[in-house]
C-alpha cells in the first residue's frame, strides 16, 4: 500500500516510473526519476535516497521511459491500481513529476524526456487534469536544454518545485552540501519563475535540537521577499520520512509552534505559503 511515509522508487518494478502518495500534491503523484544511479550534484542532510553519491545519471532510455509511463497511466487510469494500492483518501492522481534519486535538470535527456511526458499526457488525455512537475534545486539553469525543459513545462501550465532550504553560505554548505552563494540562488530562481510557474519547496527542520537561527531566518525570509512578486508561492514542510545520510539522527522537526511561526513570517510577505509540518 502506497503511503506518505514511504517514497519507494522500485514499488511497482519500474525503472523510470513511480508512484507515492503526496501530501502535497494531495494524492497519487506519479515520479520520474531520472537518477536511476542514486547520483546527485548536490548532498542534503535531510535526503532519504540510500547509497547517495555525487553525479549525474547515466543515459536515459527515453524509449522505456515513454513505454513504462503509458503502461502505468493505463493501468492507474483503465484498472484499479489506485483501489488496490492507495489509502482512500489519495485515489486520484495528482501530477507527474520529476523528481527521484537526484537533480533531474543533470540527465542530459532532460528535455527530451520532459518532450516524451508530454506526448504521452497528451495521447491519455490528461493535460488538463494532471499537472507536470518539475523538482529541482535550481543549479543547472544555466544551461540553455534545462531552460528548455522547464520552458516546455512552463507552456502546458506545468510547475517548477525550486528547493531552497536556506539562505545563507554556512547553512546551504550545512543543510545541502553544497558551496553556493544565495546571491546564484536568486538569480536562478528568478531565471526560473520567468520560463514557468514556480513554488519554492522548503525543508524545514531541527538539527541537534535547534532550529534556524535568527540570523539564517531573516537571511531566507530577505530572499523570499526579494522574488515574492516573481514566484507562486512557498512549500514549507517538515520531515516526513527518515534521512539515510551520515549523522541522520541529528534530525528531528522543530515544534510546531515554531513552525508554524516561521510559516506566518514567510506568509507575512505577501506570499502564499502551503505548509506541511
Amino acid at each position: 500500500m502506497l503511503k506518505v511515509t514511504d517514497h519507494s522508487r522500485d514499488s511497482v518494478g519500474l525503472t523510470y516510473v513511480y508512484p507515492v502518495v503526496s501530501r502535497r500534491a494531495g494524492g497519487v503523484s506519479v515520479g520520474i526519476n531520472l537518477n536511476v544511479n542514486n547520483a546527485c550534484n548536490w548532498a542534503c542532510f535531510y535526503c532519504q535516497v540510500p547509497d547517495l553519491t555525487r553525479g549525474g545519471p547515466p543515459p536515459i532510455d527515453l524509449d522505456r521511459l515513454e513505454a513504462e509511463l503509458r503502461a502505468f497511466l493505463h493501468a492507474a487510469t483503465h484498472g484499479d491500481f489506485l483501489e488496490r494500492n492507495a489509502p482512500p483518501e489519495a485515489r486520484r492522481l495528482m501530477d507527474v513529476a520529476f523528481s527521484g534519486n537526484g537533480e533531474p535538470t543533470s540527465a542530459t535527456e532532460f528535455d527530451a524526456a520532459v518532450e516524451r511526458v508530454e506526448r504521452v499526457l497528451r495521447d491519455f488525455g490528461l493535460l488538463d487534469s494532471l499537472k507536470l512537475r518539475l523538482i529541482t534545486n535550481g543549479s543547472l539553469l544555466h544551461r540553455p536544454e534545462v531552460q528548455r525543459g522547464i520552458a516546455r513545462i512552463g507552456a502546458i501550465d506545468g510547475e517548477i518545485w525550486f528547493k531552497v532550504d536556506r539562505a545563507t553560505e554556512e547553512a546551504i554548505a550545512r543543510v545541502n552540501g553544497i558551496r553556493l552563494a544565495p546571491e546564484k540562488i536568486e538569480a536562478a530562481l528568478l531565471r526560473c519563475a520567468d520560463l514557468a510557474p514556480t513554488w519554492v519547496q522548503t525543508c524545514y527542520f531541527a538539527i541537534d535540537g535547534k532550529e534556524s537561527s535568527e540570523a539564517e531566518q531573516a537571511a531566507y525570509l530577505a530572499l523570499i521577499g526579494a522574488v515574492r512578486q516573481k514566484i507562486k508561492g512557498v512549500h514549507l514542510y517538515g520531515l516526513a520520512r527518515p534521512s539515510l545520510q551520515p549523522d541522520a539522527q541529528r534530525l528531528s522537526n522543530v515544534a510546531p509552534e515554531n513552525f508554524r511561526r516561521f510559516a506566518d513570517r514567510i506568509a507575512a510577505l505577501g506570499v502564499e505559503v502551503v505548509a506541511n509540518p
